[in-house]
């Protein structure tokens, strides 16, 4: 028998544009994620199933083994609620931007005038 490789699974969440704006704080979304990402479901179970979290200067990686079920979906949920209790989700919006990342943009307000605000 040939035993098959442990793989890992790694999620991104790109804050590019809320921090160059100094509107999010990344150390501060990394610690909530660390808090509330549930696995198995208990929350505060990463370090027991090699679940980690890492952070540049804009960017979240979280790596997962593949053999934990971690869905994607839940990064979504606990970035919305993040922006939610930062009272930021009325500005900013998480947007799949491939298939193992996320993005934070902003809304798209004002999207016919554009001619005026590009002279700023």
């Amino acid at each position: 028998m040939v035993k098959a490789k442990k793989g890992s699974v790694k999620f991104v969440i790109d804050c590019t544009a809320p921090v160059d704006d100094k509107v999010l704080d990344v150390a501060a979304f990394e610690k909530y994620l660390q808090d509330r990402i549930k696995v198995d479901g208990k929350t505060g179970n990463l370090g027991s199933n090699s679940i980690t979290i890492s952070r540049d200067r804009t960017k979240l990686t979280i790596t997962a083994p593949t053999d934990v079920q971690f869905p994607k979906r839940q990064l979504k949920y606990l970035s919305k609620r993040y922006l939610k209790k930062q009272q930021l989700r009325d500005y900013l919006r998480v947007i799949a931007a491939s298939k193992n990342s996320y993005e934070l943009r902003y809304f798209a307000i004002a999207a016919g005038d554009d001619e005026g605000e590009e002279e700023e």
